[in-house]
């Protein structure tokens, strides 16, 4: 493909896309203990209501955002649904804002969730989840971000293509090389974005046994790395699996030998930190052979507690002109990119604070802060020629990675080391909690149909 010609084309265009916002969380007490109440009442019922569901437990709410023409869009809107489901919970309930859980009871006690008659494959799925995983991995939360070029954009790309391709394939072209990219670079996203670096005593070991100091109160914490969540004791398969992206129809064998195998049950198990989503999510690998890729989704994201002061929709807005660089990016043809990608992307979640921690870049070391830099200033290079003037959201960027002490997770390091893991993140939920109440309070209904039909959708069984 050649992408030199995106410079005809205006910022307005190059941007536009469509974006939203998939965020969980569980409910938790003003103890800290995880709720062990059944889903809410209030959100009706977890197959019917679109914006607001369950993940994995009954205990873990799951925020879906229609789609939207702009990060702002989508993220205003994420901020009025999580407001209205925090504000929303009975009064000793409140979001957990962390990906990694609160303290759990023993693993037969986690409720996964119930679902009527109507939705008994999906809870049959979740129970072979908690057997192959382990009840309590599945108990991690997290953000995923969905993208797409606008179709108006791809044409006009097309349009320039000089090659036989059809529409359909050049746009499985398009978010392929985008994925491919997004696995060698999403390493910089879990330094920029995680915050994740400590567990409950109740919670895996395998995530205790990683992390090297205790806060006196039951928990253990890490000062090396960011985001544990993305580690190697993460959510991840079994086993490492290593899918072709060279072509829809490889990725579709491969994933397909995945389940012969055993390895997987279904696609959708396949856990990666992009996904290629097709039209009918419900026939993920024929859909995606025959209608092509819809869109990708980005699930690196950890849960974030600072989410109302703004920084998030930043990170956010980084995160789309990224995709766009890897859009852009060429790429390497070192054999063994994807090995070498899982490698960065668990040292950097386990290790990103460590000066002598060292990133691979085509089988050669290199340290995060000279690799990251190097990528931040090609993306100043890459918004110069295209025309986009948002300079401010990569200068934070590059102070983030001149300073660890701006990273999420260095700033969480400081409150854990302060007032232990639970107690913290008990402290930012009900402030979280204190603040969606007001934001909700504030909110003048009568003058916005639109609101109100949200609030209508969300809370159906007010």
């Amino acid at each position: 493909m050649n992408f030199k010609n995106l410079s005809n084309l205006s910022a307005d265009e190059i941007l536009a896309g469509s974006f939203g916002i998939e965020w969980e969380s569980l409910r938790a007490k003003s103890d800290g203990l995880l709720s062990l109440t059944p889903h809410p009442a209030i959100f009706g019922d977890k197959l019917t209501n679109p914006l607001v569901t369950t993940d994995f437990s009954e205990s873990q709410i799951e925020i879906i955002t229609p789609t939207f023409d702009s990060i702002d869009e989508a993220f205003d809107n994420f901020l009025l649904l999580s407001d209205l489901v925090n504000s929303s919970l009975p009064e000793d309930e409140y979001l957990w804002f962390h990906s990694i859980p609160c303290i759990l009871p023993d693993k037969n006690k986690i409720p996964i969730a119930q679902y009527s008659e109507e939705g008994a494959e999906s809870q049959k799925y979740r129970e072979k989840l908690a057997k192959k995983y382990g009840v309590k991995k599945q108990m991690i939360s997290g953000i995923h971000f969905n993208f797409s070029f606008s179709d108006v954009f791809l044409n006009k790309v097309y349009s320039l293509e000089d090659r036989d391709l059809t529409f359909k394939e050049f746009k499985n072209e398009v978010y392929l090389k985008i994925t491919r990219n997004y696995l060698r670079y999403c390493w910089l996203i879990i330094y920029l974005t995680g915050c994740s670096i400590s567990a409950h005593k109740t919670f895996s070991s395998e995530f205790i046994n990683l992390m090297d100091a205790q806060d006196g109160h039951d928990s253990f914490y890490s000062t090396k790395g960011p985001s544990f969540r993305n580690a190697s004791c993460g959510y991840k398969n079994l086993k490492q699996l290593y899918p072709s992206y060279v072509s829809v129809d490889e990725f579709v064998r491969d994933v397909e030998g995945f389940i012969e195998d055993g390895d997987l049950s279904e696609a959708k198990e396949l856990y990666t930190q992009i996904r290629l989503k097709p039209k009918n999510p419900k026939d993920m690998l024929n859909s995606l052979k025959s209608d092509g890729i819809e869109y990708v989704e980005i699930r690196t994201l950890d849960i974030n507690p600072f989410y109302q002061c703004g920084h998030v929709r930043r990170d956010m807005k980084f995160l789309h002109f990224f995709l766009i660089y890897m859009f852009i990016k060429e790429e390497s043809d070192y054999p063994l990119w994807q090995k070498e990608a899982a490698i960065n992307e668990i040292n950097t979640a386990e290790r990103a604070y460590d000066e002598s921690m060292r990133l691979l870049k085509d089988g050669e070391e290199i340290t995060l802060k000279d690799w990251a830099a190097e990528i931040i200033n090609e993306m100043y290079g890459m918004c110069e020629v295209l025309g986009i003037n948002d300079y401010s959201t990569l200068n934070f960027m590059l102070n983030r990675i001149s300073n660890p002490d701006l990273t999420y997770g260095k700033r969480i390091l400081k409150l854990i080391e302060q007032d232990g893991y639970i107690n913290t993140h008990v402290m930012l939920s009900m402030n979280n909690k204190q603040t969606s109440i007001n934001n909700i309070e504030n909110i003048d209904l009568d003058k916005s149909s639109e609101l109100a039909e949200y609030v209508d959708t969300a809370l159906v069984g007010k």
